[in-house]
């Protein structure tokens, strides 16, 4: 009798959503998904369903929200009811909200991991993780292993907004823009000279684009509200083109 994979199923915005359920299904794994009010699907979703509800036996739940912290509660309110298993684990995005303040708004906080989820940093070789003071070693094993299973290397880091490499990845992105708002440089050049310089694989003006300066906007942010210090102050020229665009 062939052994049934274990469901998972993803919850939050696009394009995050669509990165890890396409490299899900890649890897051979049985996926569903349910993107927050207001987000469409793509067009092609291979072999993952849309729902509305948490598949009865899902064992992995990931949330993937980095905006809207309402909606980011409710989702993993909702994976918190539905998960019944005793193996069952909750993967969430820690980059703009620790983990150990989401594992204050569910029942089961035991079995929470926060993950740095960002738009295409999910496609990289690392992933980090962050427990909480209430995850115990069963759940934070279990992430581990379901993201070597995707072939990712995985980090263990501390528990603090932005993370790792969300955090200084950002830092870099938002000094860039100072740059710019200073004139030193055009974007161009402020790329050219990161990818040269340092052999960045992109330059930070090009990261921000493909990120999204709304997730970087709000990873400053977090980090502002974690460690009230100016050095993560948003710079004003990209406060203003986030603005501008939502």
């Amino acid at each position: 009798m062939r052994k049934t994979k274990p469901g998972i199923h993803i919850m939050g915005e696009r394009p995050l959503v669509d990165e890890l359920a396409a490299l899900c299904s890649t890897h051979g794994l049985r996926v569903s998904v349910g993107l927050n009010p207001g987000e469409k699907a793509a067009e092609k979703r291979s072999s993952r369903s849309t729902r509305s509800t948490v598949p009865a036996d899902t064992v992995i739940g990931v949330e993937l929200t980095n905006l809207d912290f309402d909606r980011k509660r409710s989702n993993l309110e909702k994976l918190d009811r539905a998960l019944k298993k005793t193996n069952s684990v909750i993967l969430s995005s820690s980059v703009t909200v620790t983990a150990s303040e989401q594992a204050s708004w569910i029942t089961r906080p035991d079995r929470l991991v926060g993950i740095s989820a960002l738009p295409s940093l999910l496609s990289r070789q690392l992933i980090e993780f962050a427990a909480t003071p209430r995850t115990t070693k069963a759940a934070l094993m279990r992430a581990q292993e379901f993201f070597i299973q995707l072939g990712k290397e995985v980090s263990v880091v501390q528990d603090r907004a932005g993370m790792v490499m969300p955090r200084i990845l950002c830092m870099i992105i938002n000094e860039a823009y100072f740059a710019l708002q200073e004139d030193i440089a055009s974007p161009k050049d402020v790329d050219v000279a990161m990818k040269l310089g340092t052999n960045y694989p992109q330059g930070p003006i090009e990261w921000g684009e493909k990120i999204g300066l709304r997730y970087v906007e709000a990873t400053l942010r977090a980090l502002t509200r974690d460690l009230a210090e100016d050095r993560y102050r948003v710079a004003p020229l990209l406060k203003q083109i986030t603005a501008s665009h939502v």
